[in-house]
């Protein structure tokens, strides 16, 4: 054996190297073939591994990889959504059911903030007169919320610019003052204190449990707390604002509720999916875990809990104080993200299985950059797929808030498309995260950069402009866009013509920045949440680029 482990010319250095030290015993012979054994072991190993990694680069390099832009809840992940939807329905199928804890996640964080509302309401509310004609609680609210006395004379904090309704609170700070569209009588007079009863004190007792299901699906979904917090300092007359972003109204700055979010885009999937699985007997006789176990249980009792306080929950979202209570704050429930309020009826139910329509219109924020492999389906493979290329996509959603847009750079470099989200319905509102910058402002200055990159200039970059269902309901309730872009001029203040005036001005700039001459525009109006209008768009946006990679390589 050791004539054939080493060599026996004497002139050979390796040989002299390799060779055994001189007077070596047995055992220390054996530990060291058992250490050169290792060695090799090891050295085998590491080939191996960089063989592996080399064939995973080759397969990573001919991965059709799309890069989803946009500041942050432009739709980057209901896009997403559509993607696996349209182009592979059975994956879809399959991690669908993992969505109901985050529905239901979505109606109770609505519920419990009407409640926190409903509350800050009824503190301030007087106590029930015990006589209509001499109590002094029948005088009306001023602005911060103070009654006043019957015999308190008029004085300047009482007068109109001070008791001005919340309701008349508009785009401008001084609005009540110097609107002169505004009714002299809205200008005038306080707004009339809400009727609270005690069937409304009854239905926040009744919807307590509610907090404890909150927390409890926060905990299985893994989801953290956003750092912005509610401004506990927003007094009555000031417009709360639970939308994306804050009115553009010069009002003082303020936060939204708290949002939740994870960081994982696979973890909670898979957690949910086991729970859901053991729920439903498809464990396949497998030990389950304890973790797994708790959390069918969380399911379960929260699933329960919201069935059963489903009357309440209906009672409380069609009561008409509190719709008034929310038109004051300028509270929009409807535009929020996640909104699930008008299907309480279908979803707070024990049996309940999600819709395709409402995994794509349920919320749940995610952190960070999340990578997606998107292998198409039958269904879903091009007409003009040649090979494996077109029919697998690496799709990055990436975070879309200011602080966030630094991890984009590193993508840059290898994409061979970009899918660019910009929200058209918040031509009014101002970015979260700093509340100088219009969002609509935002978006054309993150379009610019993009377009304007040398790294990108060989990329296909597609524009959507998202959010028209919300541009309709927008204007249809009286906003005049001039007001808040005077490019707009005196045109007509419709969604069609704004929806179409912006997507010159996007093309405009393509135009102009682009590195590359005559490079194609791809812009389309979208509405992501329309499931089946979006399948189009996004069969036509994958024909458009296979086409354009198939022309760079000289196919067609």
């Amino acid at each position: 054996m050791q004539a054939a482990r080493y060599s026996a010319d004497p002139d050979d250095p390796l040989a002299a190297a390799l060779a055994p030290p001189p007077g070596e015993t047995p055992a220390e012979r054996d530990e060291r073939l058992r250490r050169e054994d290792e060695a090799k072991r090891i050295s085998d190993e590491i080939d191996e591994r960089l063989k592996h990694d080399r064939a995973a680069y080759k397969r990573h390099k001919s991965t059709f990889k799309l890069l989803l832009l946009g500041q942050s809840e432009s739709g980057k992940s209901t896009t997403l959504k559509n993607f696996q939807l349209a182009f592979a329905p059975k994956a879809w199928r399959a991690e669908r059911a993992s969505w109901r804890a985050v529905i239901q996640l979505n109606l109770v964080r609505s519920i419990n903030l009407i409640l926190d509302i409903l509350s800050q309401e009824m503190s301030k509310a007087a106590p029930q007169p015990t006589s209509p004609v001499s109590s002094p609680f029948l005088r009306p609210l001023t602005s911060q919320g103070r009654y006043i006395a019957p015999d308190q004379p008029s004085s300047p904090s009482s007068s109109p610019s001070t008791t001005a309704p919340a309701s008349s609170i508009s785009n401008s700070s001084s609005a009540t003052n110097t609107d002169p569209s505004s009714p002299a009588s809205e200008r005038s007079s306080s707004p009339p204190p809400f009727q609270f009863t005690n069937t409304h004190a009854l239905l926040k007792l009744r919807l307590v449990p509610l907090r404890r299901v909150e927390a409890d699906l926060k905990q299985l979904i893994g989801a953290a707390t956003d750092e912005f917090a509610p401004d506990t300092s927003v007094t009555f007359g000031q417009a709360e604002e639970a939308n994306a972003a804050v009115l553009y109204d010069g009002s003082a700055a303020r936060r939204r509720p708290a949002e939740f979010y994870v960081r994982s885009n696979v973890s909670w999937r898979e957690t949910l999916r086991s729970a859901y699985q053991g729920l439903h007997g498809d464990s396949n006789g497998e030990q389950q875990s304890s973790a797994t176990l708790d959390g069918q249980s969380k399911l379960e009792d929260a699933t329960e809990i919201i069935a059963s306080c489903a009357e309440d929950m209906q009672a409380l979202w069609t009561d008409p104080v509190v719709r008034e209570v929310l038109k004051r704050r300028k509270i929009r429930m409807e535009q929020t993200p996640g909104f699930f309020l008008d299907d309480i009826a279908r979803i707070a139910v024990r049996n309940y299985e999600p819709s395709d329509d409402d995994v794509v219109r349920a919320r749940l924020r995610t952190l960070g950059v999340q990578e997606h492999r998107l292998v198409m389906e039958r269904s879903g493979v091009s007409s003009l797929a040649t090979n494996d290329v077109s029919r697998e996509w690496m799709i990055y959603d990436v975070g879309g808030s200011r602080t966030s847009r630094a991890a984009w750079f590193p993508y840059f470099d290898d994409a061979n498309a970009i899918l660019f989200l910009a929200p058209i319905s918040c031509f009014d509102e101002l970015l979260q995260e700093d509340r100088r910058v219009n969002r609509l402002e935002d978006s054309f200055l993150l379009w610019k950069a993009i377009i304007q990159s040398k790294l990108l200039a060989k990329c296909i970059i597609v524009l959507f402009l998202n959010k028209y269902d919300l541009l309709e309901k927008k204007l249809r309730s009286g906003i005049q866009v001039r007001k808040y872009l005077p490019s707009f001029g005196d045109r007509e203040n419709s969604a069609p013509v704004l929806a179409q005036y912006l997507h010159q001005k996007f093309k405009d700039q393509h135009r102009e920045h682009s590195p590359q001459p005559r490079r194609p525009f791809y812009g389309y109006v979208t509405t992501a949440i329309n499931t089946k209008a979006t399948t189009s768009t996004l069969a036509a946006v994958r024909d458009g680029i296979l086409r354009h990679n198939l022309q760079r390589a000289d196919f067609v």
